[in-house]
């Protein structure tokens, strides 16, 4: 079991910045892969961004690129998300998530573990 706990969600403005950060206990925190997801009211969960093991190797959706970025500290049990030029369009719940498939996992159900998620809100 690997338990996983969200936490630096809140309310900012457009243009803004925030960084999620999602702390790992139970298993051994360098065996997963770790994600992180969004689900806006209405709509189904989507991929955000996911890192490698080691960190070395980073994935992210094209509506975040360039303006999101996913890091890890496996000394720390520790994975963060910095979001900068925050859009209204980013307002979900995201969620932490850890995998242990081999591959790039950029779906939902290859995650085998799930944080109960932080609220980010954007405001206009």
């Amino acid at each position: 079991q690997v338990q996983l706990v969200e936490s630096g969600g809140g309310l900012v403005q457009a243009g803004g910045s925030l960084r999620l950060s999602c702390a790992a206990s139970g298993r051994t925190f360098n065996n997963y892969r770790m994600g992180w997801f969004r689900q806006a009211p209405g709509k189904e969960r989507e991929f955000v961004a996911t890192i490698s093991r080691s960190g070395g190797s980073r994935y992210y959706a094209d509506s975040v690129k360039g303006r999101f970025t996913i890091s890890r500290d496996n000394a720390k049990n520790t994975v963060w998300l910095q979001m900068n030029s925050l859009k209204p369009e980013d307002t979900a719940v995201y969620y932490c998530a850890a995998s242990q498939i081999i591959g790039v996992p950029y779906t939902a159900n290859l995650y085998d573990y799930w944080g109960q998620g932080t609220q980010v809100t954007v405001s206009s």
